[in-house]
C-alpha cells in the first residue's frame, strides 16, 4: 500500500535547509551588528583593529558578557532581575569589607559572598514563584533593599562610602591571579576576565541545546502553564535561573573588586538595564522562550566595541548612550522579524 502524496511530504519530517536554519537563529541579528560595528571603527581607527585596541574593548565586554548571559538565560526563562547589577557590588564589598576589616582570608571572603548572592538569589525566585508577582516589581524591591544595605553598612563600618585594602589581605595573590589576572597571547596581555566569559558562555550554551535544563527554560518562558502540565518543575526552573544570575554578578563583583582593590557602595547601580540590552540586541524576546547565550554574548561585544571604540575616534562619550538606545531598537525590531520568519517555517 503506498502513502498519499501529502502524507509523504508532512511538513513535520520535512528538511529545513542550511540558509533558513541559519535564518531563524535568534543571534543572527547581533552578529550583523557585530560585523557592521566592527567595519565602522576599524576603518576609521587602526588603534581599535591592532591586538592592544582587541583587548582593550574585550575587556569590558568580559565582565558584561558575563552578566549578559546569565540575564539572557533568565530572559529566555521569562522573568527579569533588576538586582543584578547593585548584587555585583553587594558582592565585592562583602568580599573587600571581611578581608579588609575582619581579617578574613580572601577565599573565604569570597565564599561567604557567594553564599550571600545565591541567598539573594534564592529568595527572589522563590517570592516570584510563590507569590505570582512580576519578577519586575520583586527584583525592584530586592534593588533598593540592597542599595541601602550596600551604603547603610558601607558608612557605617568605614564612616566612608568605599572600603580599600584589598592587596594586603591573606589570600589576595593567588585569586586576584585567577580572577582578575592577564596572560600573554602574541605579546599582548588580555583580561583572565575573558576567559571566565568564554567558559560561562561555553556552559550556559550546552545547557540551552543539550540539555533537559535547556528544554525546560525555553517552556516555561514560552508557556509557563503549559510546561506544568506536561510535567515540568517551572518553579525550580525559575528559582535556578534566578540563582545563576546571582552566582554570575558574585563571579563579576568579585573580579572587579580584586582588580581595582577597592569597591563603592554605588558600583554596579544602573548596570542592570545594560545587562538586559546586551540580551536583546543578543535575540532575547522581553516576553520570554527565544533566545541564546551566544547572542547575548555577542550583544556583550558591541557593548565593548562602541564604548572603547568611541573613544578611540576621540567622540564625545555622550555619543555611547545614543548608541546604545539606537541599538536596542534595531535589536527589538529584528528580534521580532526573526521570530515571525521563524513561526512561519515551522507552520
Amino acid at each position: 500500500m503506498t502513502l498519499p502524496a501529502q502524507v509523504a511530504a508532512d511538513e513535520r519530517v520535512a528538511r529545513v535547509g542550511l540558509a533558513r536554519r541559519l535564518l531563524i537563529r535568534p543571534e543572527l541579528g547581533a552578529v550583523v551588528g557585530l560585523v557592521v560595528v566592527f567595519a565602522f571603527f576599524a576603518a576609521q581607527s587602526p588603534v581599535f583593529r591592532s591586538p592592544d585596541g582587541i583587548a582593550n574593548w574585550l575587556d569590558p565586554a568580559a565582565t558584561l558578557g558575563i552578566m549578559a548571559v546569565a540575564v539572557a538565560l533568565l530572559m529566555i526563562g521569562g522573568e527579569f532581575d533588576l538586582s543584578a547589577g547593585v548584587l555585583t557590588g553587594t558582592s565585592g564589598l562583602i568580599l573587600v569589607t571581611l578581608a579588609t576589616r575582619f581579617g578574613f582570608n580572601v577565599w573565604l571572603a569570597m565564599l561567604v559572598g557567594l553564599v550571600v548572592a545565591l541567598a539573594v538569589g534564592f529568595a527572589n525566585g522563590l517570592v516570584v514563584t510563590r507569590t505570582r508577582l512580576p519578577s519586575f516589581i520583586v527584583t525592584l524591591g530586592t534593588f533598593l533593599m540592597l542599595q541601602g544595605v550596600n551604603l547603610g553598612v558601607t558608612k557605617a563600618i568605614t564612616g566612608t562610602v568605599q572600603v580599600s585594602g584589598l592587596r594586603r589581605a591573606e589570600g589576595f595573590e593567588p585569586a586576584n591571579a585567577i580572577f582578575a589576572g592577564t596572560v600573554e597571547i602574541g605579546g599582548t596581555s588580555f583580561r583572565v576576565a575573558i576567559l571566565w566569559w568564554i567558559l560561562v558562555t561555553a556552559v550556559a550554551t550546552w545547557v540551552l541545546m543539550r540539555s533537559r535544563a535547556g528544554n525546560w527554560i525555553f517552556a516555561v518562558g514560552g508557556n509557563e502553564q503549559a510546561a506544568r502540565a506536561v510535567g515540568v518543575p517551572a518553579a525550580r526552573t525559575k528559582i535556578a535561573l534566578f540563582m545563576t544570575t546571582a552566582f554570575a554578578a558574585w563571579l563579576v563583583g568579585s573580579i572587579l573588586a580584586l582588580r581595582y582593590t577597592s569597591v563603592q557602595a554605588n558600583i554596579g547601580i544602573g548596570q542592570e538595564f545594560i545587562y538586559i540590552i546586551a540580551a536583546v540586541i543578543g535575540g532575547c524576546l522581553l516576553t520570554g522562550g527565544y533566545g541564546s547565550a551566544i547572542g547575548a554574548a555577542i550583544g556583550a561585544v558591541i557593548f565593548g566595541m562602541a564604548d572603547k571604540g568611541i573613544v578611540f575616534l576621540g567622540w564625545d562619550a555622550d555619543w555611547f548612550k545614543f548608541f546604545l538606545g539606537g541599538m536596542l531598537l534595531l535589536a527589538t525590531l529584528a528580534n521580532r522579524l526573526v521570530r515571525r520568519y521563524a513561526e512561519e517555517v515551522k507552520h
